[in-house]
């Protein structure tokens, strides 16, 4: 179909990739304790989306441009630890007095801000692109005259996989450290385990 083959090996790989934990897994893990399902969700949207669109690079070949640069791939590397390093940084320094909300662990952040940071924080990650570069072809027929929409296709389903297990992730997260969260003086030792966890992601990406 498509020129696709292999497809059920596809649909284990992605499986076992999918669980195998990551800088994604992480940072949805961290979002979800800090703030909660609807931000763990919201997070796993953002990051899906990024996978959505490395794929398409990788359709595309844009994907190849970067894999033969080795300077570009260190500025997008490095762009992306800053990011991650800025995000847990503003939830070490963030006030701990005041007009603080008793459940909230990080400063208010509107439904399109947690949406939008899951979504750089994936594709300022050129590790993915070059993986989704490296992973795809091998279950697509090289002479195949539908080459794009078997990449597609094999993206849409490593996403179904991933969003499935990131979704179980964060809700099961987000009901763990419920309780502790509407805790004032535990809700701050969360939000700044996160910003330390988000900060330990930046130097992860950072290392490469």
């Amino acid at each position: 179909m498509l020129g696709i083959h292999d497809f059920w090996l596809f649909a284990a790989s992605g499986v076992v990739l999918t669980i195998t934990p990551g800088p994604d897994t992480l940072y949805i893990l961290g979002r979800s304790i800090a703030q909660g399902r609807r931000a763990g969700v919201l997070s796993v949207l953002g990051i899906s989306t990024g996978i959505m669109v490395h794929t398409t690079a990788a359709a595309l070949g844009l994907s190849a441009l970067l894999a033969s640069s080795a300077a570009a791939f260190s500025v997008v590397r490095w762009i992306g630890a800053a990011y991650l390093v800025y995000l847990g940084l503003r939830m070490l320094l963030r006030p701990t007095t005041g007009d603080q909300p008793a459940a909230g662990t990080t400063p208010p952040m509107s439904p399109m801000g947690v949406y939008r940071q899951g979504l750089f924080t994936n594709l300022l990650n050129p590790k993915v692109a070059l993986f989704f570069l490296a992973f795809l072809p091998q279950f697509v027929d090289p002479h195949s005259p539908h080459r794009i929409a078997a990449f597609l296709l094999l993206g849409l389903e490593f996403i179904l996989i991933g969003t499935t297990w990131s979704l179980c992730l964060a809700w099961f997260a987000a009901a763990a450290s419920r309780r502790l969260r509407e805790q004032r003086a535990s809700g701050r030792w969360l939000g700044r385990a996160s910003g330390v966890l988000f900060i330990g992601l930046g130097a992860r990406v950072a290392r490469g």
